[in-house]
């Protein structure tokens, strides 16, 4: 793909003085984005085992980097290391047609940089200049109020509450939150919904 691989520039420009820090942001500016590769599952322990990351099991992230490779990037370190990811896929029809996020994180060492909104970015663009999708949504945790704000700050509205979709040991609501693109010229994709929905109300 034409714009693999590209410098990620950080979108907190401030300075610092202190040493660990300076190398985070110098190493940030020479931070590259690449398509996901096969021996990569095997390289981002780093990332996945940290507590704040969803993780899923090998099946999950093959099926998505035969059907959707240029929606599975990572962002990776001079040295080699992963930086972080992003996973996401299209799917929907007609006026539903959309870019989804499954998935994205960055490695302890590298968050507060701007590559979170960097991968995010570059999805939304795929979504839009490859599958002219109408727009992108991802669910969160409802009580992940950080990661809430994040999205918030990207441009990313709450549709809907989705009652008891995270389910397990650990069971919560989810937050549809959804960006609109160029293509929903009227933004009736990111509408709010009145009242919350079940799991078997979703579409997709």
């Amino acid at each position: 793909y034409s714009h693999y691989p590209r410098i990620l520039q950080p979108h907190d420009k401030r300075h610092f003085n202190i040493g660990v820090v300076d190398f985070i942001e110098s190493v940030s500016i020479m931070t590259s984005t690449r398509p996901f590769h096969m021996n990569d599952l095997f390289r981002f322990n780093n990332v996945n085992l940290d507590i704040l990351t969803e993780t899923f099991n090998m099946p999950f992230y093959l099926q998505y980097m035969s059907r959707w490779p240029e929606l599975f990037t990572v962002a990776e370190a001079p040295d080699g290391s992963i930086a972080g990811y992003m996973l996401g896929k299209s799917e929907g029809s007609g006026a539903l047609w959309h870019g989804h996020v499954s998935a994205v994180t960055v490695a302890p060492l590298y968050r507060r940089l701007g590559l979170a909104k960097t991968l995010m970015e570059d999805l939304e663009s795929t979504s839009s200049n490859v599958y002219n999708a109408y727009f992108v949504d991802l669910f969160v945790r409802s009580s992940n109020s950080l990661a809430i704000s994040m999205y918030e700050k990207f441009g990313y509205i709450t549709y809907r509450r989705v009652l008891g979709y995270y389910s397990g040991d650990d069971p919560e609501d989810a937050l549809d939150m959804r960006k609109a693109l160029p293509r929903d010229k009227n933004r009736q994709s990111v509408i709010p919904l009145d009242k919350p929905v079940l799991p078997e109300d979703l579409e997709w």
